[in-house]
């Protein structure tokens, strides 16, 4: 498609009255398709009209056999269309209803063909929620369509980790229960404290920084971000979209340990994994160092083991190999290639005979087909050759020679010379 001109919709406009055409290089018209694919793309480029958030009543609710959903959502002065593609249609919890007051989170487009301006709908909330807890529910549907609580984002945490890195405060009692865990279960891991506050309006960017600092290093296997419980408003700064996204951007993997076990933030569904306790999130990254001892006594035992059993059958192996020598002595292979050379050699004698006798039967054939066909053969059955005696051209015709010419006869056994008394010319 063309750049179309900018113009003004004003008839008033000089362009629309004077009735001149445009310039060579631009275009005099357009297709249906290419106006409608141009505005397609204005409203594309258009960052207001992305990732917006729209209010409104459900109407002409549809969900047509692919999948997808068809409605409108509309209030007392405009309605809007909506589409929504069946993989987002999948994760809505309930299907809104007809009458229904929804919040929509999407992207406005076009419909080309028809002309039609409608909402690519990702996110449907019911409206009406409590404030901290509608923020929570749609900021958690954003970040969700945005795909950061991906299960395929998902790392694996370290088996055996070296350093373990913890987000808290150091003063909380979230922060001595990992460090008992961690000194009872695998003492030889190094904690790394990246100190934070957990609770408050500041909290959310020195959380940021913290994990910043953590990330900068080249010597961490896992992070901890952890703090105890505490109501809704305590653990807000865990619902902050800018920590959120910190915790999904992490280099390293990140366990959360937030709250109690029935306390769930958005954190816990960005990090890698989530615990219910600051205590589980500890027993989560790290192997029970008794359990290890007796694996690594279960280990030792099962080498030692394999290792007797496998020289074991090295040596049954050897012993087999001993008998085969004997009976693959170099001296009898030396003597069965002998005996393959005498029998090739045998056999290029004979083929070298063969060829040579065929070569000489096709010779003497040769040789009888080039006697036949020689000229002095025709001569030997009565026929002549008959030349002028001044150049020697042969002749073929009567009127090569006039009467008085001198001529040469060439027979089977020696040649006469004649002088031509007269022609007689033929047809």
């Amino acid at each position: 498609m063309q750049n179309l001109p900018l113009f003004s919709p004003n008839p008033d406009d000089d362009f629309l009255d004077t009735g001149e055409l445009p310039p060579e290089d631009e275009p005099s018209h357009y297709t249906v398709s290419e106006l409608a694919t141009y505005i397609r793309l204005k409203f594309e480029m258009d960052r207001q009209l992305s990732g917006v958030w729209v209010e409104g009543e459900v109407s002409n609710l549809t969900r047509a056999a692919s999948g997808h959903l068809y409605f409108t959502i509309k209030d007392a002065n405009a309605q809007l269309k909506c589409v929504m593609w069946k993989g987002n249609v999948a994760r809505l919890q309930n299907l809104p209803e007809h009458g229904d007051k929804v919040v929509v989170l999407g992207n406005v487009g076009i419909y080309e063909q028809r002309s039609e301006y409608q909402l690519v709908a990702q996110v449907i909330q019911m409206a009406g929620l409590g404030d901290l807890n509608q923020q929570l529910e749609l900021l958690k549907a954003k970040l969700a369509a945005e795909g950061l609580f991906d299960e395929t984002r998902k790392r694996p945490l370290p088996f055996f980790p070296r350093r373990i890195g913890v987000v808290t405060s150091p003063t909380t009692a979230a922060f001595q229960d990992v460090l008992k865990v961690l000194s009872r279960r695998f003492p030889v891991a190094e904690i790394i404290l990246s100190p934070t506050m957990v609770q408050g309006e500041q909290a959310p960017l020195q959380i940021i920084a913290a994990l910043d600092r953590i990330n900068r290093r080249e010597d961490i296997d896992v992070i901890l971000l952890v703090r105890g419980g505490g109501s809704l408003e305590d653990l807000w700064c865990f619902n902050d979209e800018q920590v959120v996204r910190a915790v999904a951007a992490s280099r390293w993997p990140i366990v959360t340990g937030v709250g109690h076990e029935i306390d769930f933030t958005l954190v816990d569904f960005a990090s890698d994994r989530r615990a219910p306790t600051p205590s589980a999130a500890a027993e989560m990254i790290t192997p029970e160092i008794e359990s290890l001892r007796y694996s690594v006594e279960v280990l030792q035992e099962r080498a030692q083991n394999a290792m007797q059993n496998h020289l074991d059958e090295l040596r049954d192996d050897l012993r087999a190999y001993e008998r085969s020598l004997r009976h693959l002595s170099p001296y009898v292979r030396i003597q069965n290639y002998r005996q393959r050379v005498d029998d090739l050699t045998m056999r290029l004698q004979r083929g070298m005979v063969g060829n040579l006798n065929s070569a000489r039967q096709r010779l003497n054939t040769q040789e009888i087909a080039l006697r036949a066909n020689s000229p002095l053969a025709i001569l030997s059955r009565g026929y002549a050759i008959v030349t002028r005696a001044g150049d020697g051209k042969r002749l073929t015709n009567a009127q090569d020679a006039a009467p008085g010419v001198d001529v040469v006869i060439q027979l089977d056994k020696g040649s006469l010379r004649a002088a031509v008394k007269s022609q007689e010319l033929g047809e």
